[in-house]
């Protein structure tokens, strides 16, 4: 069962939709009845009250699955959480997973740096850079650490995590098999596409000119780039690694993931 606002037409005879606003504690309740476990993957992103929206989507689902008497939440949300300079974007990842933890039903948090595949606004908009400029003026995020990890692999955890009890009330993180700077992760996507940009970091590109910069050549719009760019000059790596062993997954290399990523974007 899929839950949004407004579904799409699906020939999968598999899922069945329900529409329902998840930030509406009455729609959330008739959505969930009868359900046992449920994936929060609600993020308002792009939305200029996207931290209220989120904290109210929070809200709504928590109370829908303690009036189930649901078994497990399982929440998507973002590394870098434990850091004290949060940005809105992080804290507001860090937030929805106490809220949902309020409530009686065990919450099982997966914690993903960049996604890398298609769909991943953060990866469309490392593959814009690298495809439309030769030249790119950097800032000082460029240089921050960060885990990438393959969308194959947080789909095997998604379904590993359903119904397992060893995870419930844990957090996991999610981190691929190499630690890399942006900047290194852009030179390895680039070599892949045959691209050779030059890269020049500047220590004065703020977020806000970093956001409108983004804005001009990729396809993500100034509300969705800022609160992005804001939260990539914290180190998003993961702490643990216990997951994967925990759910036998064998890690997709960085080169894997983007070959598989581009498969959709042609030649």
């Amino acid at each position: 069962m899929a839950v949004a606002r407004r579904p799409s037409p699906s020939t999968d005879a598999r899922v069945e939709w329900i529409a329902a606003d998840a930030t509406d504690i009455a729609d959330m309740r008739r959505a969930l009845d009868g359900v046992e476990v449920v994936y929060h993957l609600v993020h308002s992103l792009g939305s200029g009250d996207f931290e209220a929206l989120d904290r109210a989507a929070a809200t709504a689902v928590a109370t829908g699955m303690e009036a189930a008497a649901g078994r497990q939440i399982v929440y998507l949300g973002g590394l870098g959480e434990a850091s004290a300079d949060l940005s809105p974007h992080l804290r507001s990842r860090a937030e929805t997973a106490r809220i949902l933890a309020t409530g009686p039903v065990p919450v099982t948090t997966l914690r993903a740096a960049m996604i890398v595949g298609a769909g991943s606004a953060a990866f469309e908009t490392i593959l814009a850079l690298v495809e439309r400029l030769p030249v790119m003026i950097c800032p000082r995020w460029v240089s921050v650490e960060t885990q990438p990890v393959a969308l194959a692999d947080v789909l095997a955890a998604l379904v590993g995590a359903c119904g397992n009890e060893a995870m419930y009330g844990d957090t996991f993180d999610l981190g691929g098999p190499e630690v890399m700077t942006y900047r290194k992760m852009m030179e390895r996507v680039a070599a892949l596409r045959d691209k050779h940009p030059i890269l020049i970091e500047v220590p004065f590109l703020t977020p806000r000119l970093s956001s409108l910069w983004l804005y001009l050549v990729t396809p993500a719009s100034v509300a969705v780039a800022r609160p992005l760019v804001e939260g990539l000059r914290v180190p998003t790596v993961a702490h643990d690694d216990r997951i994967w062993d925990l759910l036998g997954v064998q890690r997709t290399t960085f080169s894997e993931a983007i070959r598989a990523a581009l498969l959709g974007h042609g030649p």
